[in-house]
């Protein structure tokens, strides 16, 4: 039997930053994110080094709930330019053969004709490419910028997006695989016997179908989900195909790894069909001292504070815009967003002291990353990458970058030939599809 092979995942953002906040200032970071070229660029790279997927997060709106105001996201640059993914991914599309291209779209904001339209032209024109990144939008900020007040409650949000994506499904089934005939002589063109209307009338939509896109070449594009709420985990259980997760260090990985695997196992579906993979990045140096330089620079040097926050208010749903940076975090404070307390934990362990600011919050979540950093050379990261793999912990990584496009080449060119050397991870593409990538059946 083959090794047991590790999935990677490029994580990205069309915009000016990473989920690093202080990436635009790299020395060497390129500034080229309105331009094709650069997403192009990184795109191949990543296919160079056989990644299963090139993935973009998406928003749908500034960060405005520090202060009350977007200002300080623009003054900073955190995370105020968010381009259009369908247009990005077009110009992947064209300019690679083989990796996978992802994106977020939100149940909340979008209709599922829309949805299922998109991804399955995206999924066509890739030749099975595709991957949705089903989201439930959180934030306030977005709900203001489609003509709502606020944004649905949690467990609301889940069934709405449990329908949106029941009529998603519905529509990308409503061709059958067949139903092309394209006969010039005959005159047809499809079998209208193998043409469905989906007549889907549910709680929140009523959508009569059928797609204007033909069934896609994967059946169905890849489902991603990041779930991690107790909901989130049902959901991602009972839909993905691809889970993200969150998970700061590795005995809590192991432990979500198993609850996850369980929850797969009890929805009816095969655990090694989903694959769950947690965010991570890797700062790799030529020496330990110099990843670690780099590392003390992306923390320390890069990031404005006032930044850090802005991302961390729209994250928690918090304006830290109501305290001065040296201010106690207090327990009204914890008492006020749901969030604050696991981040309040995990500051005050990973500081060793109980009194921690708001200054320390906003360092500590410069990079708005929960999962491990993997930090030295590239025989240490990949050692470390592969204790979570072989120890239980995890299927794979996406990966997230300090600044771009260095740390993906970097990756490439350093990590990727020893993972390969070691027979963790492919040495070439043998399928064409992503399905075929993850080891995915094709659905019926």
């Amino acid at each position: 039997m083959a090794n047991r092979q590790m999935s990677l995942v490029g994580f990205m953002q069309a915009g000016n930053v990473t989920v690093y906040s202080g990436s635009w200032r790299y020395p060497s970071a390129e500034l080229g994110f309105l331009d094709l070229e650069y997403y192009q660029k990184i795109a191949r790279t990543l296919e160079e080094g056989t990644f299963d997927l090139v993935f973009f997060d998406d928003r749908l709106a500034m960060p405005g709930v520090y202060g009350n105001s977007v200002a300080d996201a623009v003054r900073y640059g955190a995370r105020p330019i968010k381009l259009d993914l369908t247009a990005v991914l077009g110009g992947i599309i064209g300019a690679t053969s083989r990796i996978g291209i992802g994106a977020t779209y939100s149940t909340t904001y979008y209709d599922p004709f829309h949805v299922a339209r998109t991804f399955a032209t995206l999924d066509h024109l890739s030749k099975g490419r595709a991957a949705w990144n089903v989201v439930t939008s959180v934030n306030d900020s977005e709900a203001q910028n489609f003509g709502l007040e606020q944004h649905l409650g949690h467990d609301e949000r889940y069934d709405r997006a449990e329908e949106f994506l029941g009529a998603v499904t519905e529509l990308w089934d409503s061709w059958e695989d067949d139903a092309l005939v394209m006969d010039r002589a005959s005159g047809i063109f499809a079998d209208p016997e193998k043409v469905h209307e989906i007549n889907h009338d549910g709680k929140w939509f009523k959508v009569r179908g059928p797609l204007t896109v033909p069934r896609t070449p994967q059946g169905h594009p890849v489902l991603l989900q990041a779930g991690s709420s107790g909901r989130g985990r049902e959901f991602a259980a009972a839909r993905a195909d691809l889970i993200f997760t969150g998970d700061p260090g590795l005995e809590v990985a192991k432990q979500h790894y198993r609850d996850q695997k369980e929850r797969i196992a009890a929805a009816g579906r095969d655990p090694e069909q989903v694959k769950i993979l947690p965010m991570a990045y890797a700062v790799v140096g030529e020496t330990q001292s110099i990843a670690e330089e780099k590392e003390r620079l992306f923390l320390d040097a890069y990031v404005h504070p006032i930044a850090s926050l802005a991302l961390l208010s729209e994250v928690l749903n918090y304006d830290f815009g109501k305290h001065d940076l040296d201010d106690k975090v207090s327990d009204e404070m914890i008492a006020a967003s749901s969030g604050i307390r696991g981040l309040f934990e995990g500051v005050r362990r990973h500081l060793g002291r109980d009194d921690v600011t708001v200054r320390d919050l906003a360092a500590h979540r410069a990079t708005l990353l929960q999962g491990p950093r993997f930090v030295g050379t590239a025989e240490r990261v990949a050692d470390q990458m592969q204790e979570w793999f072989e120890g239980g912990a995890c299927d794979g990584f996406v990966l997230a970058a300090t600044h771009l496009p260095g740390a993906f080449e970097e990756f490439v060119r350093m990590v990727v030939p020893i993972l390969r050397a070691r027979g963790v991870f492919r040495t070439e593409y043998t399928g064409t599809t992503l399905r075929e990538h993850l080891g995915l059946p094709r659905p019926a």
